[in-house]
C-alpha cells in the first residue's frame, strides 16, 4: 500500500472514530464568519474571518492553525472556538485550512502560511483587518507551524507579528515520539498509541527532510532571539509537555516576553476534547493575550 492509500484510511478511520467523541464547550456558536478570498491558490484561497461582536472598525488580526499531526483536521475542527476568540479578545481571527501531508510534505505549510501572512500585511485593510496588528497561533501541529512561521518571518525580515501562541505543539520533531514518554505521560489515557500515531505522521509530514530544521522542529532552533511575545501552554498528562516547557524556558532566556501555563491533570488536545473549564480557561487565556498584544499593547 502506498503512503497516500494509507494516509487516506487512516482519515477515513480517525473521521469515523471523532464523530463519537465529546466536543469541549458544545454550547459555543458556529458558522458566523465571512469568506475572503486571499487568491493564494488551495487550499488558503478562501479565508474564514471570525469578527467580534460590536468590534472596531478596523481591528488586530490573529491567524488560526487548527491540529491534527500535519496530516488531519481542517478549519471546522476550530469553528466556534475561532468565534469564542474573536469575541473575547476584540479582534479578528482568520482560520486557516493549510496543506496537508503526505499529499503537501514539509516544508509545504510552512511556507504557505507565512505567504497568507505577508499577504495580510500587504492586504488585510482592504479587507477591514489593521496591517500593523498581526498575530499567529495553532493547536498541537499548528502550534509547530506558526513557531515556524515566527522564525521564518525573523529569518525573511517580515511582517512583523506582534505575538505567538503555541499551543501544546510538537516542537522536536527529531526526537521519536516514544522516547517522550515519562513514567507520567505513559499513564495518560492514549498516550502509548499517541505516541504511535506521532511517529507516523512525522514521517509523512517530514518525508526525508531533516527533522533538525529549525522550521519543522522550532525548539531546535540555534537562536530565538527576536520572536514575538509568546504564549505556551501544556498539559501535564501530555507527552509534548516537555518540550513546550524547554521552549518556554529558551524563549526567556532568549529575552522573548513569555507566559507559559500549565494545566494540570489535562491530556493532549484537552481545548477540543476537555476537561471543560480547564478547556474554556485555556481558551480565555489565549484570548486575554491576543487582546493585549493586538489591542492593549498597540494602541498608542
Amino acid at each position: 500500500m502506498s503512503m497516500l492509500d494509507d494516509a487516506r484510511l487512516f482519515r477515513e478511520e480517525a473521521a469515523r472514530h471523532a464523530q463519537t467523541l465529546p466536543r469541549a464547550l458544545p454550547d459555543l456558536p458556529t458558522g458566523t464568519y465571512e469568506a475572503r478570498d486571499a487568491g493564494l491558490g488551495a487550499p488558503v484561497r478562501d479565508l474564514m474571518v471570525y469578527r467580534p461582536t460590536d468590534g472596531p472598525a478596523l481591528p488586530g488580526v490573529f491567524v488560526n492553525l487548527h491540529g491534527g499531526g500535519f496530516v488531519l483536521g481542517d478549519w471546522h475542527d476550530d469553528d466556534p472556538y475561532c468565534r469564542l476568540l474573536a469575541d473575547a479578545s476584540g479582534c479578528a481571527v482568520i482560520n486557516v485550512e493549510y496543506a496537508l501531508a503526505p499529499e503537501n510534505p514539509f516544508p509545504a505549510a510552512v511556507h504557505q502560511v507565512h505567504d497568507l501572512l505577508v499577504w495580510l500585511e500587504k492586504h488585510a485593510v482592504v479587507h477591514g483587518l489593521d496591517p500593523t496588528r498581526i498575530a499567529v497561533g495553532g493547536h498541537s501541529a499548528g502550534g509547530n507551524l506558526a513557531a515556524a512561521c515566527a522564525l521564518l518571518a525573523r529569518r525573511t525580515g517580515g511582517p512583523q507579528l506582534r505575538g505567538l501562541v503555541v499551543d501544546y505543539a510538537p516542537l522536536d520533531l527529531a526526537t521519536p515520539p516514544a522516547d517522550k514518554l515519562t513514567d507520567a505521560t505513559r499513564r495518560a489515557p492514549g498516550a502509548v498509541e499517541l505516541a504511535e500515531i506521532g511517529a507516523r505522521f512525522n514521517a509523512w509530514y517530514l518525508h526525508d527532510e531533516d527533522p533538525s530544521d529549525e522550521l519543522a522542529s522550532p525548539l531546535l532552533a540555534a537562536d530565538l532571539t527576536g520572536l514575538p511575545p509568546t504564549l505556551v501552554l501544556t498539559a501535564e498528562r501530555d507527552l509534548l509537555r516537555d518540550e513546550g516547557d524547554r521552549f518556554a524556558a529558551r524563549l526567556r532566556a532568549a529575552g522573548v516576553p513569555t507566559e507559559h501555563v500549565v494545566f494540570d491533570g489535562c491530556d493532549h488536545a484537552f481545548t477540543h476534547f476537555g476537561p471543560e473549564a480547564q478547556a474554556l480557561a485555556a481558551w480565555r487565556r489565549m484570548a486575554a493575550f491576543v487582546r493585549r498584544v493586538l489591542v492593549e499593547e498597540a494602541t498608542p
